[in-house]
């Protein structure tokens, strides 16, 4: 049939994985398309040691010396700011992660059943470019943790050529390990794990015998207000994580627990912050200049003895390279959804060669690590949240996912809405995102209100996720419309084979009543999203999966 020539087509060129072929091996090969029940064989727990390696970064260090140097706040409350900070910005990725699992799609292909899918483009387009940012930090911070080894162990100075070589270098083990996929990031994080852990414990006993205690325990209280815009900055990072929640959760059964989904993003995450913005804060006490220091990481050198110093930045080395690997694989997928015809692993190599440039500009360029650092993280967290918000209400409205919908990018695809726009989601994520910046302040920008409350606290990223979210709730939504040969209901939201014997157990099923398959008062044809366990579409398909794509065809019920 033409529709599902059409859908072929789109998930052709999208890098799908063929009907019939599971993404199996060393190299994850499996695009957009929805994971089949077959394949998710995760586990819930394995989702702690993800966004501990999410974390592993000398960058909290030098955040929890910036809340004490230029925030003013003394170590009780940085501990506030060290628990507040990962329980509200992973509080939201674990709750976003719950879609990973509904659908079994990327975080910016179920977007699509938000915006529609030429809207998606608009958010899918801004999120991609803000992970050039987010992994040329990345990416930074590696090459002067790899100069600052050579320096330690052999004296040798940085120069052009050598920022060059460790740049190339750093982005290039990216690149590997994210182009591996899913299975190789969890190996990999699950190891960095223990033992970034164990060396972690050792820098704690060590500044413990080390620290003047009372010096560090007889600093002044700072201001509330200072304490709220630290939990925003230290947010901040956690937030950029939350559209790619449900990447790595779409291998998890349907039947996994989103509480147990939501704490354990949580827990992973906090065991990492809270320890080393604790420490980032202590050390600042004796040396208060390594929050404004040239680089991130040169400063652990001259605080820890080289014997303790060498491991850990080689440690923090390998999780810098899993948060960008992290950060890259989402970034293939992001890539896909705009339409680059590269299979996940070759999408990720745009990312790559960015990172490589703008990281280059950033070490012999610019004059200021942090600075640029803070700004970037507050324009991020307002990039994101404008896409949170709006994606966050339609999580509570929706049940499942049409997944043949979501790969199909032509007319006939039931989230194409009106001319391939959900104007209501775009109409609140644009609003949401210019509110957020009138309220933002970085080096380089300040809106016109930054100067009020929410602005002077860093608290834009804020407005921006409730003025999203608010308005979406209240403007009136667009509908899907059921197209002949689309899938039924059953099939898509569980993943299901389409047969005889299934459609008859979906509609036998006990306590299942029949439903009208129009919305009262709606547009014939027009159908009523309704959870997967009491809806009845006005067609039933029958599939069967052939080596050029999906060939359905339709019978009234």
């Amino acid at each position: 049939m033409p529709h599902d020539s059409a859908r072929a087509a789109a998930s052709a060129s999208e890098g799908a994985t063929p009907a019939g072929a599971p993404s199996r091996g060393p190299v994850e090969t499996r695009g957009l398309e929805p994971v089949p029940d077959s394949e998710r064989t995760g586990r819930v727990r394995q989702l702690f040691p993800t966004w501990v390696a999410a974390n592993i970064s000398v960058l909290l260090l030098t955040m929890g010396a910036g809340l004490v140097v230029f925030n003013g706040l003394n170590f009780w409350q940085v501990l506030v700011v060290a628990v507040a900070a990962p329980v509200v910005s992973y509080g939201l990725v674990g709750l976003v992660s719950v879609a990973g699992k509904r659908g079994g799609s990327p975080g910016m292909a179920l977007s699509r059943a938000v915006f529609g899918q030429r809207g998606n483009l608009f958010p899918g387009t801004l999120i991609w470019v803000a992970r050039w940012g987010w992994e040329t930090i990345n990416a930074v911070t590696g090459a002067y943790a790899v100069l600052t080894v050579l320096d330690l162990l052999f004296g040798v100075r940085r120069s052009t050529p050598l920022i060059v070589l460790t740049l190339v270098l750093f982005v290039a083990a990216t690149f590997a390990v994210s182009g591996l996929g899913i299975t190789a990031l969890r190996r990999c994080g699950t190891w960095s794990t223990y033992l970034f852990g164990a060396f972690s414990v050792l820098v704690l006993v060590y500044l413990v015998a080390e620290t003047d205690w009372a010096a560090v325990l007889g600093e002044p209280a700072g201001s509330t207000a200072m304490m709220i815009a630290g939990i925003g900055t230290v947010a901040a990072g956690g937030i950029s994580w939350v559209p790619s929640a449900p990447d790595f959760t779409r291998y998890l059964p349907r039947s996994a627990s989103g509480r147990a989904m939501t704490g354990t993003t949580v827990a992973g995450a906090g065991i990492v912050v809270l320890p080393m913005v604790l420490m980032g804060a202590v050390m600042a006490v004796g040396t208060p200049d390594l929050a404004g220091a040239g680089d991130p990481v040169s400063f652990i050198g001259k605080l820890l003895p080289a014997w303790l110093s060498v491991p850990y930045l080689l440690i923090a080395l390998i999780g810098m390279v899993l948060i960008n690997s992290m950060s890259m694989y989402s970034a293939g997928f992001t890539a896909q959804t705009l339409g680059i015809r590269l299979p996940r692993a070759w999408a990720v190599s745009v990312n790559a060669v960015i990172s490589l440039v703008l990281g280059f500009l950033l070490m012999v360029v610019a004059t200021s690590f942090i600075g640029s650092f803070i700004s970037f993280l507050t324009l991020l967290a307002v990039a994101f949240s404008a896409w949170i918000g709006v994606f966050g209400v339609d999580m509570l409205r929706r049940a499942a996912y049409d997944g043949p919908a979501l790969m199909d990018t032509t007319r006939t695809s039931a989230y194409w809405y009106r001319g391939g726009f959900a104007r209501s989601a775009l109409a609140a994520w644009a609003t949401a995102l210019v509110v957020g910046l009138l309220f933002t302040r970085v080096e380089w920008f300040a809106g016109p209100f930054a100067g009020t409350w929410p602005g002077r606290n860093n608290l834009g990223w804020v407005a921006t996720t409730l003025v999203a979210a608010v308005l979406y709730a209240v403007l009136p939504r667009e509908r899907t419309t059921a197209k002949p040969g689309a899938p039924t209901a059953t099939a898509t939201a569980t993943g299901a084979p389409d047969t005889p014997a299934a459609r008859k157990r979906a509609t036998e099923a006990p306590g299942t009543p029949a439903l009208p398959p129009t919305t009262p008062g709606g547009p014939p044809g027009e159908a009523r999203r309704q959870p997967i366990s009491s809806s009845v579409l006005p067609f039933v398909s029958r599939t069967k999966n052939t080596t050029n794509g999906m060939e359905s065809s339709a019978k009234k019920v």
